[in-house]
């Protein structure tokens, strides 16, 4: 059974969020020089694709890189290591949470291209705190000294949650990005998910980055949002079916066959890589009410 965590009262910080109860990052557990991505977007809408064609990319740039999957399902790493690998958690209630049992390779598994890969997993539905979860993952990274030698940390956050323990990977961030199709549904849950990060953006140094248009042959809607909110999009992926049958086959585009439009898909997240790596200003943004995505939506 998963330990419960342990809120920790706010003190002098100012709050996340009105009316919030958050769980604090330790500072002891800073993540070095890495340069620190979170990947958030609608539940669905291909977070787990996009994350690890981006570390591959990362990795194809000669960056040293540590894709963290956040979601119960453990499935962010499978098309990089080939298999849904055991999660931290799991591992951890192994030994009965006694962590200085655990070796780095009981975690931690090298997936394609050298992208190294751990799977966080979550506490049954229902039963605990995810954010506790996210934390116990990298304090294991911190002692055992996984993080000293990495460029680039990307975290796979599920989708469709705005709990304290869903925004805990921006406690760690630099940069957060939103994966969004062109449509509603997924454009009123970047709305929230911009509202998360904008809180936690008062206490730690995370800001947004901009937006991953996805699976997506027009990007107008997209763009309305963004004009209106203050975002920009970095990159925009097509709706292809060689990015289902990639799924299919556990594997990442860089290694399918290259198509001239896969080798169009490789090198977006290749730009996108090096654009980020570079570094992006930050968007200074500003969520809409409900209401207003609702009038602001659609076709006139």
């Amino acid at each position: 059974m998963v330990k419960p965590v342990t809120l920790i009262d706010s003190g002098s910080r100012r709050p996340d969020g009105e009316g919030s109860v958050q769980v604090h990052m330790d500072q002891r557990l800073s993540l070095g020089t890495a340069k620190i991505f979170s990947i958030y977007g609608k539940g669905g809408i291909g977070k787990s694709t996009t994350s690890s064609n981006l570390s591959v990319a990362f990795s194809k740039l000669g960056k040293r890189v540590l894709q963290i999957g956040c979601d119960p399902k453990h499935d962010s790493t499978f098309t990089l290591t080939k298999r849904l690998v055991p999660t931290v958690i799991d591992i951890l209630e192994s030994v009965d949470f006694h962590p200085e049992e655990l070796r780095p390779e009981d975690y931690v598994f090298e997936g394609y291209n050298g992208v190294m890969c751990v799977e966080a997993g979550g506490p049954p539905a229902g039963t605990g705190c995810g954010g506790y979860v996210v934390g116990q993952t990298v304090k294991l990274l911190k002692e055992h000294h996984l993080l000293e030698d990495t460029d680039v940390v990307l975290f796979d956050v599920l989708g469709d949650v705005v709990c304290g323990g869903f925004a805990t990977p921006l406690q760690h961030s630099e940069r957060a990005l939103i994966v969004a199709a062109n449509d509603f549904d997924s454009i009123f849950a970047m709305n929230r998910i911009v509202a998360a990060i904008q809180a936690k953006s008062k206490n730690y140094p995370v800001r947004l980055g901009g937006v991953i248009a996805n699976r997506s042959v027009d990007i107008d809607q997209i763009e309305k949002f963004n004009a209106a909110v203050g975002l920009k999009t970095r990159a925009r992926i097509p709706a292809l079916d060689v990015i289902r049958q990639s799924r299919l086959k556990k594997a990442t585009l860089f290694e399918m066959e290259s198509t001239p439009e896969v080798v169009a898909v490789q090198n977006e997240y290749l730009q996108l890589a090096e654009t980020l790596y570079a570094g992006v200003d930050p968007l200074v943004v500003k969520p809409l009410r409900d209401r207003e995505i609702f009038d602001l939506l659609g076709f006139d």
